[in-house]
């Protein structure tokens, strides 16, 4: 019963509160502002959710675009829930679209909007290293580093975040061991911005790992876990299948970009940027 009580909890709070914040000008003026605040995670923790998912082994990247059947949907065993319907009943994914199939349905799901996406990758990446005060310290030099396209900037970033994880947590923590941890982790950094992204973004030669866009620009992302070294075929895939091709016509600057990350190492060993021409 405690597990359904919180699943209620957390479910019934995605929405926005409205409150008045006072300054100096409004104070002269007796007037007031209104700010939009997100409450959704300050008044529902979502641990179960997270231990959840991180138990699972889920695919970060693939949360916000999952498809279920419409029985899979309606399950209530939580002691064995799939995570489509974990998230779906507790409010964190909702309806995108659905098809008819016969007496069948299928349902393909998203983020109700940006906060909660933000809001859930930044309780993930909390998971994910094993130190809750690691994200909060990236997130906001990562918003900076964009903005400035400091490309060694954000290389630096992401390689003394990596190695900023206890080794002994690595050790111990039964999703470290997934492959797609390390791409989990970089995704869920940028999705924790609430920024614009595009998973497996369709082209007409392939799809693109993760497209942002952003300030003005799209960045074409590719990821690669290797051995041990870099070897340079992140950016080669992006660069010969042609993938900036599709966002040309938006006359914004294009930035291919191939991240390698060493299982070994335990790091990001490969950092490619080239602008597109």
């Amino acid at each position: 019963m405690q597990v359904h009580s919180q699943l209620m909890l957390v479910g019934r709070i995605s929405q926005s509160q409205l409150i008045p914040v006072e300054n100096r000008d409004d104070c002269r003026s007796g007037r007031f502002r209104l700010q939009v605040v997100t409450y959704w995670f300050e008044t529902g923790t979502p641990t179960f959710l997270i231990d959840q998912l991180l138990a699972k082994r889920v695919f970060s990247p693939d949360l916000g675009r999952l498809v279920a059947m419409e029985t899979l949907l309606s399950s209530f065993d939580v002691d064995c829930m799939p995570v489509e319907a974990l998230m779906f009943q507790t409010g964190y994914l909702t309806v995108d679209s659905l098809l008819s199939m016969g007496a069948r349905t299928e349902y393909t799901l998203k983020y109700p909007n940006l906060e909660v996406q933000a809001s859930l990758n930044g309780a993930l990446l909390e998971g994910l290293t094993g130190d809750p005060s690691l994200p909060g310290r990236q997130t906001g030099q990562l918003y900076r580093l964009l903005l400035a396209n400091d490309f060694t900037g954000l290389q630096q970033l992401f390689t003394a975040f990596f190695a900023s994880i206890p080794h002994d947590w690595y050790r111990n923590s039964p999703i470290a061991q997934f492959e797609g941890y390390w791409a989990s982790v970089f995704y869920s950094h940028f999705a924790a911005l609430g920024l614009d992204i595009r998973l497996e973004d369709t082209t007409s030669h392939g799809r693109i790992d993760m497209t942002v866009l952003f300030n003005g620009s799209v960045y074409l992302f590719e990821f690669k876990v290797v051995e041990l070294v870099a070897r340079g075929k992140a950016l080669q895939q992006i660069q010969e299948r042609g993938y900036a091709e599709k966002y040309r016509a938006r006359g914004e600057p294009i930035y291919l970009i191939g991240v390698e990350f060493s299982h070994r190492q335990r790091s990001v060993v490969g950092f490619e940027v080239q602008q597109d021409k």
